[in-house]
């Protein structure tokens, strides 16, 4: 096979017409050309690649995951199965990796870090320091993912440190979860081995990380922005950036992906080249990745795009196959279900009845939810009790938000959350990063109960109920993912994001952002089975 277009070559930083030619999946040649009109060409380029996604954040099976996202583009991630091994363990990996090899695209999974997060909530399995030393052996494990430990490695936890250890000793990488991290601590952190950070959410915090030789990943997920503030960054640092979604519902993913990145960049004024340089080069050469750059020799992975400035897509090819063509996706999607580990039995209404303590002379925790950021705020409130309880403050926007174990039956741990904005109703989900507990937030207990038993009877997913209607999206493929057709989830998902918009809620991503309200590795306050967690003191209040 021969294809004749624009070649973009984004090291020598050149643009000319060449005829690349292609056998068995590979570049045999790339020549250069003249021709009549060159303005009749596409581009060809390398293809784009996520440089740091949980695939379980789209609610897609890798293989679903992968239907969708070529049609943007993209090849290959750098995934991080963390979610799952939350759930199911080193089962919950192997599954990601397998499902993964029944598609032509390049998945590079990673070896989940920390496995419980913390030690502060109930998770479904536990990955050892010999576990991760074992999966680093495999070809398939590129890096070890994302170090969310942080106080971990500055405190030189032996655990930690080892699991650390293991990665460099195999020649591999370790991704970064710093969020906030500066000066002599961020160098201490990257200093123990660490080489990217995905966290910031300010220039003056990468900056000062990239002064000490990490890596930053610019991130744009549905619920994680961060965009806008670090952009500029290429200007200066393009060869230490790369772009990444981290998570992405499958509303987005049918939207856009890195390709989206690609086209606001360019249209900041950003050198395309340096654009180019991020979104297709740096994860290839950081992480070591069997994903061809459209050299000699190389496989055949690229895609035709008809402009650099939108990026739009025309055709996408991995190993010489076309998997991606004028926005149809030629993959055929792998369904396979798996355990959900679900061990909970359904609620009452009384069960999430907060009984009034005054130990904070007078005040109460709320979390404050941030549309568009994965960290809160913790607000002291004087809410009143009423005959020993205390209930939500619809007029101050002021909801109860609660955790439910779905790994046993315990008790129940509940606060309050402002934000949210519904005015009837509640919404519940079983994506709760990390440990995927059930996590509801909404305006009176029966309401609550309702959306939590309805994921409780399907055994996963994410629900929405009013006074008068109850809505849930099924996620049985470990309480966290689909089997089915990615395109009809993302038409679900996107129906019951609007009705959760409906009860009220201005968030932009309503589910995105609960899901994250049990992060506990994120400032300031977040809510776990076990209690009401300060982020900056890293323990349970």
């Amino acid at each position: 096979m021969q294809i004749t277009a624009k070649l973009v070559d984004i090291k020598n930083r050149d643009i000319y017409p060449a005829t690349v030619a292609i056998a068995d999946g590979k570049i045999v040649s790339v020549v250069k050309v003249e021709v009549d009109n060159e303005n009749s060409l596409a581009y060809m380029m390398p293809g784009f690649i996520d440089a740091h996604v949980h695939i379980e954040s789209s609610m897609l099976i890798p293989a679903e995951f992968a239907r969708l996202a070529v049609v943007h583009g993209t090849v290959g991630t750098v995934s991080d199965p963390h979610e799952i091994a939350n759930v199911c363990g080193l089962a919950g990996v192997e599954y990601m990796i397998e499902n993964g090899k029944t598609v032509p695209f390049k998945f590079n999974f990673g070896a989940p870090s920390c496995v419980p997060a913390t030690t502060f909530e109930t998770a479904g399995a536990n990955i050892s320091a010999g576990d991760v030393a074992a999966l680093l052996k495999r070809d398939e494990i590129k890096y070890l993912t994302e170090m969310m430990n942080f106080p971990g490695v500055l405190n030189n936890d032996p655990e930690v440190m080892a699991k650390i250890k293991s990665a460099l000793d195999a020649g591999k990488p370790v991704d970064g979860h710093a969020p906030g991290l500066r000066g002599e601590q961020a160098r201490q952190y990257i200093e123990a081995g660490i080489s990217t950070d995905h966290e910031c959410f300010t220039q003056e915090e990468a900056l000062d990380k990239l002064s000490h030789g990490m890596k930053i990943l610019i991130r744009e997920g549905s619920a994680a922005k961060n965009f806008d503030a670090l952009a500029d960054l290429l200007h200066d640092h393009s060869e230490h950036i790369m772009f990444c979604s981290d998570d992405k519902h499958p509303d987005s993913l049918v939207a856009s992906h890195i390709n989206e990145l690609c086209s606001r960049a360019s249209h900041r004024g950003i050198d395309v080249f340096k654009i180019l340089q991020a979104a297709c080069i740096n994860p290839v050469e950081h992480y070591k990745l069997n994903i061809g750059l459209l050299q000699v020799g190389d496989d055949a992975d690229f895609i035709l795009v008809k402009n650099l400035s939108r990026f739009e897509v025309l055709q996408t090819y991995i190993n010489g196959v076309l998997v991606a063509d004028e926005g149809q996706s030629k993959i055929s999607g792998a369904s396979a279900g798996m355990n959900n580990n679900f061990d909970c039995i359904e609620k009452i209404p009384e069960d999430f009845i907060y009984f009034h303590e005054d130990k904070f002379d007078g005040l109460t925790p709320v979390i404050e939810a941030i549309d568009g950021q994965l960290i809160t705020n913790k607000l002291m409130v004087a809410l009143k009790p009423e005959d020993g309880i205390l209930k939500p403050d619809l007029k101050d926007d002021i909801l109860k938000i609660a955790v439910v174990n779905r790994y046993h039956h315990a008790p129940i741990a509940k606060a309050f959350i402002k934000n949210f904005g519904l005015t009837e109703g509640a919404i519940a989900s079983s994506v709760a990063h990390d440990s995927h507990n059930i996590v509801v937030v909404g305006v009176d207990d029966e309401s609550i109960c309702r959306a939590v038993n309805l994921i409780i009877k399907a055994r996963g997913g994410i629900s929405c109920v009013s006074k008068n209607e109850e809505t849930i999206l099924p996620l049985p493929v470990a309480g966290l993912m689909s089997d089915q057709d990615g395109y009809e989830v993302a038409k679900a998902y996107t129906d019951i994001d609007a009705k959760a918009k409906k009860l009220g809620s201005a968030l932009s991503a309503p589910f995105m952002t609960l899901s994250f309200m049990a992060l506990l590795v994120i400032p300031h306050l977040k809510l776990s089975d076990k209690g009401l967690f300060d982020g900056n003191e890293f323990k349970l209040i």
